[in-house]
């Protein structure tokens, strides 16, 4: 009787240990105790590429489209940097991320972000960063920018900041970011977006901008001659286009249905006009980590030098 008491008290432990095996399964947690989640409210972080008060306003209806869809309610928030958002994903106050390439890095490396979308533009999946300077000016290569002021958007910002500090410092031989822009340049300002750096260098407070290309073209309605008074003189190496990125703890489903949403809208001419204005996005294409290895690499080269 008591052999049988006593495996009859070790079947009850198996079942009950597998029953909560079972139960960790069906509700996603990890074997370190990690679970998915499934907001009630998702919240998608946006940082203006362009110096805009109404970008709120512009991305609601791309947030309400995407809420209709998914059955949620979907909230837009716009944040005050590339770093901002990279830490609000990490807290799970923004579960998707309107992230640049560095930005997603960052937040993959930080917080386990996951790329699962990107811009296409002109029908290419990545960008060039371009040096603009007055045209009028006598800077007519890299070099003659040493002792001259840097005008650059955010120092979160791929193609404003982390491509174009990695060239200068690979071709005139600096160590870091902050002995490049103390040593090479007489002066830097950190400009808040593409088309202030570039307006910093059209009115005169500044000696050449970091920008997307070409950022000119989104400055011409309201300056028409900066095509005539602002040149480029350089670009740096190809960037993999700016991501739609998600939290690492979004549950699978819900990340597939997000992605599956965002890639109709391709067929939806105005959720497309929407991300055109925000953020010159023609379409919306697939992506994949593996895409954005030169980023990595190109950051793990100044990442104990290059202060966000």
């Amino acid at each position: 009787m008591k052999k049988l008491f006593s495996l009859l008290l070790v079947l009850g432990i198996v079942l009950v240990l597998a029953a909560c095996g079972s139960s960790e399964d069906a509700d996603g947690s990890s074997g370190e105790g990690e679970e998915s989640i499934t907001p009630e409210t998702i919240v998608m972080g946006f940082v203006p590429s362009q110096d805009s008060d109404t970008i709120a306003d512009t991305i609601k209806p791309l947030a309400d489209q995407l809420g209709e869809e998914l059955g949620k309610e979907v909230e837009g928030k716009v944040m005050t940097s590339y770093n901002a958002l990279v830490e609000a994903m990490g807290a799970n106050q923004v579960h998707i991320g309107f992230i640049p390439a560095f930005g997603y890095v960052l937040a993959n490396e930080q917080y386990g972000a996951e790329v699962i979308l990107k811009s296409e533009r002109y029908g290419s999946g990545t960008y060039k960063a371009q040096y603009v300077v007055k045209a009028d000016s006598d800077i007519e290569e890299l070099a003659d920018l040493e002792g001259k002021i840097w005008a650059y958007p955010d120092k979160g910002s791929t193609s404003g900041y982390l491509f174009p500090a990695n060239q200068l410092m690979m071709e005139f031989d600096y160590d870091s970011a902050p002995q490049l822009e103390t040593e090479f340049f007489s002066g830097t300002t950190a400009a808040g977006g593409h088309d202030t750096a570039a307006l910093a260098v059209y009115e005169g407070d500044a000696d050449v901008a970091t920008t997307f290309d070409d950022v000119r073209t989104e400055l011409e309605g309201e300056y028409p001659d900066v095509m005539e008074k602002l040149k480029v003189i350089g670009y740096t190496q190809d960037i993999p286009n700016d991501t739609i990125s998600v939290t690492k703890e979004l549950d699978d489903e819900l990340v597939q249905e997000i992605k599956d949403v965002f890639l109709s809208f391709n067929e939806n001419e105005e959720m497309i006009k929407i991300m055109n204005e925000v953020y010159n996005w023609d379409a919306i294409i697939e992506a994949s980590d593996e895409e954005y290895k030169v980023v990595k690499d190109t950051y793990k080269k100044f990442k104990d030098n290059i202060e966000l």
